[in-house]
């Protein structure tokens, strides 16, 4: 009971210094908030998802950027930070990645000739898929 009175008597506090101010007067600046950041709102998922890079990562099963957007003649190269061996393949056949077996930290780069887009995939893990885009 003592913690409810003490809660209800500090709420009545918070009302009471927030009155609104009296007719006629005009109401007070808006309080500083000095040392607050301001909160930039969050990358659409298009623009998080796409990606003008020439390095593709390979982390917690994943290829990051899943979709990256390069101009021809541009070497893209990805890099393998998970604990487990990947490829970088082309999907279908007569892509032009075909990546080694890549282990931690090792890394795979192509040079990419040709405007098109190209479907890539992990063989060892094929869930993990990704595109690279290549414009003239």
């Amino acid at each position: 009971m003592k913690h409810f009175l003490l809660v209800g008597a500090a709420a009545l506090a918070l009302t009471a210094c927030a009155a609104p101010p009296p007719p006629g007067a005009s109401p007070p600046p808006p309080s500083s908030m000095s040392g607050m950041t301001s909160m930039a709102a969050p990358p659409s998922p298009s623009a998080a998802g796409n990606a003008t890079s020439n390095t593709v990562a390979i982390k917690d099963f994943a290829f990051a950027p899943a979709a990256t957007t390069v101009t021809k003649g541009t070497t893209v190269t990805w890099t393998n930070s998970d604990q487990d061996a990947h490829t970088v393949t082309s999907t279908g056949s007569g892509g032009p990645l075909r990546s080694p077996t890549l282990q931690t930290g090792q890394s795979y780069s192509y040079t990419f000739a040709t405007p098109g887009t190209f479907e890539y995939l992990c063989t060892i893990h094929p869930f993990m898929t990704a595109t690279v885009t290549v414009t003239p």
